[in-house]
């Protein structure tokens, strides 16, 4: 049904102003963003195809699923482009919506310390490395007071596995003259559970960062949709 031809309390943009932004549905907020459907198509059944499961069996008619909304904000500009119905205006849009929350995220990290966010630090990560098809290592750099200094992807390798250097490591920190460090990287298989590589190389980073006498407060694995802490479980 188009949005013009529900009761004006069930349309988006009414409910929203209403009833504020927790009472729409997901769908719902992003038909908001796109506005407007396609021919023969109307935009709720639009973002509600957008945010369904991909298919698997490759004979999907629609435009393809991401997943929910973290799959799709996660999108590439690639991604969204092979979606028929979004043209440069609705994929500026979303890919605005989404370095929005990085930026928002980014300067709650360096309002306040990582340590006291620790929520926020896995969602930054999430944001930034969630969605790459490669796997990543990346450091976020903090200042005496855990606070954010920078984030700089250092390494990126194949699906499996990537080489970090770290003496490459420990140049940056001293460069950004940081006094603690959030190790991080994603697993673009899915899985977030920690591997025995994954943990000697926390260690050895940990025993070499200590020698200019900087701390590792966590390491913080990604993929889509998911996260997980090395400091909450013991491992760091």
């Amino acid at each position: 049904m188009p949005l013009k031809d529900l009761p004006p309390e069930s349309q988006p943009r009414e409910k929203l102003l209403a009833r504020g932004p927790a009472a729409l549905s997901d769908a719902e907020l992003l038909a908001l963003l796109l506005r407007t459907g396609i021919q023969g198509k109307g935009v709720l059944q639009l973002a509600q195809e957008l945010l369904a499961a991909p298919a698997r069996d490759g004979k999907a008619t629609g435009p393809g699923g991401f997943g929910g909304i973290a799959g799709l904000l996660n999108a590439s500009s690639d991604d969204l482009k092979r979606i028929k119905g979004l043209g440069p205006a609705k994929r500026a849009e979303l890919l605005a919506v989404l370095e929005l929350a990085r930026r928002a995220l980014a300067q709650q990290l360096r309002q306040r310390p990582a340590v006291d966010t620790p929520q926020a630090v896995r969602e930054y990560v999430q944001l930034q490395l969630g969605a790459q098809p490669h796997e990543v290592f990346a450091l976020l750099l903090l200042d005496s007071q855990h606070r954010l200094i920078a984030l700089e992807e250092l390494f990126r390798g194949t699906l499996t596995q990537t080489a970090v250097y770290p003496r490459e490591v420990v140049l940056r920190a001293l460069h950004h003259q940081a006094a603690a460090v959030v190790l991080a990287h994603n697993h673009p298989s899915g899985n977030v559970e920690p591997s025995r590589a994954d943990e000697l190389l926390t260690q050895t980073l940990k025993s070499a960062l200590a020698l200019i006498d900087v701390r590792v407060l966590d390491h913080i694995i990604v993929a889509p949709g998911a996260s997980l802490s090395m400091a909450e479980r013991g491992l760091i």
